[in-house]
C-alpha cells in the first residue's frame, strides 16, 4: 500500500470531538459546551438579510467589520486583533508560524488535547507538565520547560479553574516564546487576560463566539495581541479565512453585549444549581468558571453512567486518558435538560447499589 503521508501523520492519533447527532435527533446534547440558549436576535436579523452579493465576491481577508466591532467592545485598537475560522484554527496558525521540528511546545495536563494533536501534525516537540493535585498551575515547569509556545487555557477544559492574572504574568515575563492564552470560556468567568496581552508583546489571548454566544456553528474565533507578534501570524493564515456571513453575524453578536451577558447569568445560575444537585448525589464537582461542570461520581464508574446516559439519548463528555478516567465533564444545559439530567444519573446511582 502507498503511503501518502509524512511519518508523524502516519504515526499521530486523530482529535476525536465530542458526538455530533445528525440534526434533528431527539437528545439532551451536553457534550461539547455548547451555550444552550439561542443566538442574539441581532445576529440572527444580519443572517437573514444576507445580500447574495457577499456571496459573490470574496471576503474582506482580515476580517475587519468583525474587528472594529471587537475592538470597540473590548477596548484594544483594531489592529491588535486577529480573526479565525473558529478559535481552533488560529491554535493552528500560531503552532505553524513558530514550531518546527526541534522546537519546543509546552502545555499543563489535562487540558484541551488539540494541543497535543496540532504540534505532533507540525512534527514539534511537545512537554507536557502534569497540574497540581487540585489543578495548581505548576508554573516552574512550564517557566523551565521554556517552550517556542506555552499553552495555558484559562479557564481551562475539563477543569473549570482559572488561572490568576499573576501567574500569567510571570509567565509571559519569563518566557522567551510565546505565551497562548485559551480564553474560549471567558465569558463565564470572572476575569480575564487581556492585561496580560497588553502588558507583553509575547502574550495571545484566543477567544471564541462558540460558547458565550452561541454561535458555534458560525466557526468564528479571534485573538488579541501586539500587532509586533501578530505581524508574523497574518503571514500563516489562508488569504480568506473568514467567510463574509460569519463576519458580519459575528459582528452583530459581539455587539450586542447585553444579550450575551443575559444568557451567560442564566447559564452560571444554572450551574450553580447543577453542581447542587450533583453534590447531592455524592457526586465531587470541582469549582468551575465555564459552562460545564468537571464530576467524579462517588462509585469512580464514570465510563459506566456516560454509556448508559448515551443509552437514554443524553450526552455527556467521558475522556479515557490518565487523571481523567473516573470522571465526566457535563456541559451546563437548560435547567429542565439538567433536572432530566439529575434525575437518570439518580436512577442509575440507585440501581447500582441494588
Amino acid at each position: 500500500m502507498t503511503n501518502y503521508f509524512r511519518p508523524n501523520i502516519d504515526a499521530m492519533a486523530s482529535y476525536i470531538p465530542g458526538e455530533q447527532p445528525p440534526r434533528g435527533t431527539q437528545v439532551i446534547k451536553l457534550n461539547s459546551n455548547e451555550n444552550p440558549y439561542p443566538p442574539s436576535p441581532a445576529a440572527l436579523a444580519v443572517l437573514k438579510n444576507i445580500d447574495g452579493e457577499w456571496l459573490r465576491r470574496y471576503p474582506e481577508p482580515f476580517g475587519e467589520e468583525f474587528r472594529q466591532a471587537a475592538s470597540q467592545v473590548l477596548g484594544v485598537p483594531s489592529d491588535w486583533i486577529i480573526v479565525g475560522n473558529g478559535s481552533d484554527e488560529l491554535l493552528s496558525v500560531v503552532i505553524r508560524a513558530c514550531t518546527e521540528p526541534g522546537r519546543k511546545v509546552v502545555y499543563p495536563i489535562p487540558t484541551y488535547v488539540l494541543y497535543h494533536t496540532l504540534t505532533e501534525a507540525q512534527d514539534a516537540e511537545i512537554a507536557e507538565v502534569a497540574y497540581g493535585k487540585n489543578y495548581e498551575l505548576p508554573i516552574e515547569e512550564l517557566i523551565a520547560a521554556d517552550g517556542a509556545v506555552t499553552f495555558i487555557a484559562s479557564p481551562n477544559s475539563p477543569s473549570g479553574q482559572v488561572i490568576p492574572v499573576d501567574e500569567l504574568r510571570q509567565l509571559a515575563s519569563c518566557l522567551s516564546g510565546v505565551l497562548v492564552i485559551d480564553e474560549a470560556y471567558t465569558d463565564f468567568a470572572e476575569e480575564s487576560a487581556l492585561a496580560v496581552v497588553k502588558e507583553y508583546e509575547n502574550a495571545i489571548a484566543i477567544r471564541t463566539l462558540s460558547k458565550g454566544y452561541s454561535l458555534a456553528g458560525l466557526r468564528l474565533g479571534f485573538g488579541v495581541a501586539n500587532p509586533k507578534l501578530l505581524q508574523g501570524l497574518f503571514k500563516v493564515k489562508d488569504s480568506y479565512n473568514i467567510d463574509a456571513i460569519a463576519c458580519a453575524v459575528g459582528a452583530a453578536a459581539i455587539t450586542d453585549q447585553a444579550y450575551k451577558n443575559g444568557c451567560v447569568a442564566k447559564v452560571k445560575a444554572s450551574r450553580t444549581q447543577l453542581a447542587s444537585d450533583l453534590k447531592k448525589l455524592g457526586f465531587r464537582v470541582w469549582d468551575s468558571q465555564t459552562n460545564f461542570l468537571l464530576t467524579q461520581p462517588p462509585q469512580g464508574n464514570a465510563e459506566y453512567l456516560y454509556q448508559k446516559l448515551k443509552e437514554q439519548k443524553i450526552l455527556i463528555r467521558y475522556f479515557k486518558q490518565p487523571r481523567l478516567e473516573d470522571k465526566l465533564r457535563i456541559t451546563v444545559g437548560t435547567d429542565e435538560q439538567n433536572q432530566i439530567l439529575v434525575q437518570a444519573l439518580s436512577d442509575l446511582i440507585e440501581k447500582g447499589r441494588v
